[in-house]
């Protein structure tokens, strides 16, 4: 059901839009957790090691479909909150074209790189052909995740949190069902994994975009909506470049830093897997909210509250920190309950290695939080550069201090402790960014 987000007390409507969120994002993280759970039990640590190899790859492509998602849903937002239906339609065909074409040139690299892209990340040779292999069985499968991503952003920009819930809840446990079944009864490995979240990831997409058509359809207009506008698709890729810019460099400097940890050994990599999943979800979880107040925003700039946004913000905060108390409560004192969820039999190093990165992690959940929150108003408003600039610093920091701290005697764990530098450093440059677009005439950049 579509939900104008421009009425009703900001942190009333801010909360009810973006609980559905958290829920889709914990059921959306799921696949990969399901495959690196079935991995590390039923396949073996190799197996674990080799899931989490490729997945800092397939990052890169998930940074492309997220900022398709973005450019679509803040657009389409913007058009919603002035009721500009007709607009809101060509939004969405335009945004679907442009996504199908970079999906298929991402296909062909996927498929045909597959090699050359695990051989940039030192992957070992132990884990070398299960890594490819999944990696091949992902990148037949993009289409899906390309134009289900399109769909929750269209679903957001209309104010519907729960419909994509839905999906995702039925969709993810059935991954897990189905991951299982083909890894146990069909012994297919890691080849079984990759499957079943081909398959699980199609039946969500092709419901979604169903349900959106049918949507669209009933929002009255009184001209015919185009399938295609040139400014439309500008105002959309003003967006999504710099969202897919920012989530690719992000994978970028994971992937820098996978390089800098398959030095270590497999136990090392299989410690940092099942960790970095636990990590990815909190991140992940910040960042689909700070997509909600993305989208909270882009309404209410499209019918001129911005009042609203201040509000907006303040509620933000107060939601994020009550999601990461409990978060770094569990993963600082109860980690290795949860990383054993990973790994059958794990080697003490694996288990020091995740308990390590958790440890050093958690407590800084409550600061990177903030950030994701401001970069969602930032993003929501248009102001991409600013944006941009606080991401990048975080990322830039994050690998050159990874790569500096491992030459030292900390070893491995001197790269877990780039992490909280890098988020307090961009925490602050953020904050700065929306408090200066807060008093200047025009949230834009």
């Amino acid at each position: 059901m579509n939900r104008d987000l421009t009425v009703g007390d900001p942190q009333t409507v801010l909360w009810k839009f973006c609980m559905p969120l958290f829920g889709s994002i914990v059921f959306q993280q799921l696949y990969n957790i399901a495959d690196s759970l079935v991995a590390g039990k039923f396949v073996g640590e190799n197996a674990l090691a080799a899931v989490g190899n490729s997945y800092e790859i397939t990052l890169i492509f998930i940074a492309f479909a997220f900022g398709c998602n973005m450019g679509c849903s803040v657009i389409v937002s913007k058009l919603f909150g002035a009721r500009d239906f007709k607009g809101v339609k060509t939004a969405v065909s335009t945004a679907c074209i442009f996504s199908g074409i970079i999906c298929l040139l991402l296909m062909l690299v996927g498929i045909t790189g597959s090699d050359l892209l695990l051989r940039l990340i030192h992957t070992p040779d132990e884990v070398f052909a299960d890594s490819r292999l999944y990696l091949d069985i992902y990148a037949w499968g993009l289409p899906f995740v390309f134009f289900y991503n399109i769909a929750t952003g269209i679903f957001s920009a209309l104010g519907d949190s729960k419909t994509p819930f839905f999906f995702l809840a039925v969709s993810s446990l059935s991954n897990i069902a189905v991951d299982i079944w083909f890894v146990k009864a069909f012994h297919m490995g890691v080849a079984g994994v990759a499957w079943a979240t081909f398959l699980c990831q199609g039946v969500s997409c092709i419901l979604a975009m169903t349900v959106i058509f049918r949507r669209l359809g009933k929002l009255e207009s009184n001209e015919i909506s185009p399938l295609f506008d040139l400014q439309l698709l500008k105002q959309i890729v003003s967006i999504a470049v710099p969202s897919t810019m920012q989530q690719s460099f992000i994978s970028l400097g994971n992937i820098a830093i996978q390089g800098i940890i398959n030095g270590f050994g497999a136990p090392v990599m299989a410690g940092y897997s099942a960790a970095v999943k636990l990590n990815n979800l909190v991140m992940t979880s910040f960042t689909t909210l700070g997509n909600g107040i993305s989208n909270y925003t882009a309404q209410n700039l499209g019918a001129g509250k911005l009042s609203r946004i201040r509000q907006g913000f303040r509620s933000g905060i107060r939601l994020v920190w009550m999601l990461s108390l409990p978060l770094f409560l569990l993963y600082f004192f109860g980690g290795n309950l949860v990383l054993k969820l990973f790994l059958e039999e794990p080697t003490e190093l694996a288990m020091r290695t995740g308990m390590t990165f958790l440890r050093i992690l958690s407590p800084f959940y409550f600061i990177i939080s903030v950030k994701l929150v401001a970069d969602g108003i930032l993003r929501g408003a248009g102001r991409m550069r600013s944006f941009m600039t606080a991401t990048f610093t975080d990322l830039i920091l994050r690998v050159l201090l990874a790569y500096c701290f491992s030459r030292t005697s900390l070893g491995a764990t001197g790269i877990w402790c780039a992490w909280p530098i890098g988020w307090c450093t961009a925490t602050v440059l953020s904050l700065a960014f929306y408090l200066n677009s807060m008093h200047s005439r025009t949230p834009a950049d």
